[in-house]
């Protein structure tokens, strides 16, 4: 019910642009965001947007990622740029139908994940 597309391999100082598309009970989430999980690390949060498209950035990607999604609300999309060898994860979509992200936020809807991975 959520599917991501648009990972890959791209060199230090590329972009990126991550897309989840939602189908289903997805479709009534206020809340979807990107979370993110390195080899050997736990899953860190990477940026959301709520119903208002209010954005939240962890500061890792502050000024570098840009979250969006479509009028329909159907499609959100992470635009990532001034790539960094640490940014290398898989790539999580997750949705929720609370009015806003939170750093205690549980979200309900995940999908299954794309690779990033940036070469140095």
């Amino acid at each position: 019910q959520l599917v991501e597309s648009g990972g890959g391999l791209v060199q230090a100082g590329g972009s990126l642009i991550l897309s989840c598309v939602a189908s289903g009970e997805t479709l009534n989430a206020n809340v979807m965001g990107w979370f993110r999980q390195a080899p050997g690390k736990e899953r860190e949060f990477v940026a959301a947007i709520n119903w208002n498209s209010r954005p939240y950035y962890a500061d890792s990607v502050k000024g570098r990622f840009t979250i969006s999604r479509d009028a329909a609300k159907i499609t959100v999309f992470l635009q990532m740029s001034s790539l960094k060898p640490e940014d290398t994860a898989v790539y999580y979509c997750a949705a929720d139908r609370s009015s806003s992200h939170s750093a205690q936020l549980k979200y309900n809807y995940w999908g299954q994940g794309t690779q990033v991975t940036v070469s140095s």
